[in-house]
């Protein structure tokens, strides 16, 4: 994971930080209109970092390289997948969260968010690690082994999840999402459910609840 993520840096010196991971096949400029469509306060001081998967074979699609932060091996049970791959995920993930914290921004305010399987790196990463995050953005996504992952890792903090899925997703039925969702409020976690009338993919209605939520969790 040698490639640099691409920056987006505010308009004041940076106090807060959001690092948002892309989907299978996609890379780190799929996020980057949406941070326009938020139409945050232009006083922000929200540093965006949108950090590229490496490219890889993926077993499901015929072995076809592509963008990936992990294999997935196989469509059951539950998504088969290359733990040594997430681990290398988890592993570039919290080291850019560490970045943030040698440039003066604690964990306590960074955002983790993901799409698809760059939100099921974020999910592992949170419960793994076990910062005081401000928040993580769970999108259109779910969480591998993160029945066991929750019962292996006690939880020193409570995060605060906010979870969005589609309800026509094919890729990633909503049962999946839900499933992370309950799970982590099961654990003792903060969390949200919003779904919405689309597929794999965002809308608009999202955009306007992940900005309501965004900034009350930097209180902007």
């Amino acid at each position: 994971m040698s490639q640099q993520p691409h920056i987006i840096e505010p308009a004041v010196p940076a106090t807060r930080c959001v690092i948002w991971l892309h989907g299978l096949g996609a890379d780190c400029f799929d996020f980057v209109p949406v941070v326009e469509a938020l139409g945050l306060p232009p006083n922000h001081g929200i540093r965006f970092v949108f950090p590229q998967a490496p490219t890889r074979p993926v077993t499901i699609n015929g072995g076809f390289p592509m963008p990936c932060w992990y294999d997935i091996l196989g469509m059951s049970p539950a998504r088969a997948i290359n733990q040594a791959h997430m681990d290398e995920a988890v592993a570039m993930l919290k080291g850019l969260v560490a970045d943030q914290q040698a440039k003066g921004i604690m964990p306590d305010q960074v955002i983790l968010a993901g799409f698809s399987q760059g939100g099921a790196v974020v999910i592992s990463t949170a419960v793994l690690s076990r910062l005081p995050l401000a928040g993580v953005m769970a999108l259109s996504t779910y969480g591998p082994d993160l029945d066991k992952l929750l019962q292996s890792t006690p939880q020193t903090s409570s995060l605060s999840v906010f979870c969005a899925h589609g309800r026509g997703d094919e890729v990633l039925p909503i049962s999946m999402g839900r499933e992370a969702h309950d799970l982590l409020l099961a654990a003792g976690h903060s969390t949200q459910w919003h779904d919405y009338p689309m597929a794999h993919e965002v809308c608009p209605q999202e955009i306007a609840d992940i900005r309501q939520w965004l900034t009350a969790r930097f209180e902007l």
